[in-house]
């Protein structure tokens, strides 16, 4: 009897979804010219596979993970900063270590203007890469929002907004998803109306190279969690900020902020910008609804390619013995700098190391 009872109790725990959803977010995935030098084969074409096999496990861990590709695919001729192109096969290789939604709401994403944005989205859709944040037109747009994924029986609303286009104008009928709140708002509700349970709100905000959130990303937070979402996960300052778990009065239940996790992969030289963060994060249900739980980071640092046939690649904190000797020095300060200046000011979000 005691055996039936535990059986009948799974059965009903299976059929209202009552598993662990894993997630994985990470920050900014720049392309910047000495990344396609280093990429580019002699037959012309780009290979990234180097770059993140030291972290793919990490990233295979999540039921879905999300990155942000803040360089359009516009094309040739592929170029780095101040007006970003990669190749396809960039984006082509994220998806091969695990990454399942890209955000594409960034300031890079108006580039190559109107026609490198469209160029972006029908080469994601080649590729089968589900993507949010711009759009070919407002059909597109309502078409494909709120984009709400079915996990283990917890659905999931995604959104992405930025504060910005470096200044670049819309020209025609695309839709960049710039962070408005009433537009917020609304998004979050029509997510709640087609039965979204969790909503998560990617935000691409803040000041660069600030290692602290500054006033316009701690009002817009408190605005996010008056509207009950469950995690704000933002980038864009390309350092990592700190992140905590807050406690909803309102609407009982812990939400995760994370202000920005830094670079995912880029060139850039100031010690802040050499690496970043993933964060790592569960949900699971809880008297019918699910709950944020377990949220954790792991820092990598960007090894540089010294020579000719080396490529950039990302090393865990937890893997310095992967490193070239050159690159201890730079490691060591840029996992320091992280540690003290920003994770200590975290808040129940600990290293998982």
């Amino acid at each position: 009897m005691k055996l039936l009872s535990i059986l009948l109790l799974s059965v009903v725990q299976l059929l209202q979804g009552n598993h662990t959803v894993n997630l994985t977010f990470v920050g900014d995935a720049m392309q910047h010219a000495p990344q396609l030098t280093a990429a580019q084969q002699p037959d012309g074409t780009y290979d990234y596979t180097p770059c993140f096999q030291y972290i793919e496990e990490d990233i295979r861990w999540a039921d879905l993970a999300v990155v942000n590709l803040e360089c359009p695919l516009a094309g040739k001729p592929y170029t780095g900063y101040p007006c970003f192109s990669a190749p396809e096969s960039y984006a082509q290789q994220l998806k091969n270590v695990g990454f399942d939604l890209f955000l594409t709401a960034n300031n890079h994403c108006l580039d190559r203007r109107d026609r490198g944005l469209v160029h972006t989205c029908q080469t994601l859709d080649s590729l089968k890469i589900p993507h949010i944040g711009t759009y070919r037109d407002q059909q597109e747009r309502s078409k494909r929002l709120p984009y709400i994924v079915n996990i283990k029986g917890i659905r999931i609303a995604f959104l992405d907004y930025t504060y910005g286009t470096n200044g670049i104008p819309i020209q025609g009928n695309v839709i960049v998803d710039f962070i408005d709140q009433q537009l917020i708002a609304d998004d979050i509700a029509q997510a709640r109306q087609q039965g979204a349970e969790a909503i998560c709100v990617n935000l691409h905000w803040g000041i660069e190279y600030q290692l602290k959130p500054v006033a316009s990303q701690r009002t817009l937070a408190d605005f996010l969690v008056s509207q009950g979402v469950d995690l704000i996960i933002g980038g864009h300052p390309h350092v990592v900020e700190p992140m905590e778990m807050r406690y909803s009065k309102e609407y009982d239940k812990n939400v995760l902020l994370v202000y920005s996790m830094g670079n995912f992969i880029s060139n850039q030289t100031d010690i802040d910008c050499r690496g970043g963060a993933m964060v790592k994060v569960s949900l699971k249900k809880e008297n019918g609804r699910p709950v944020v739980v377990n949220p954790r980071y792991k820092l990598f640092f960007v090894q540089k390619p010294r020579s000719k046939g080396e490529n950039y690649v990302l090393i865990p904190e937890a893997r310095p013995d992967l490193l070239r000797a050159d690159s201890q020095g730079e490691f060591n300060r840029f996992m320091q700098r992280t540690h003290d200046l920003v994770m200590s000011n975290n808040i129940n979000v600990p290293n998982e190391q």
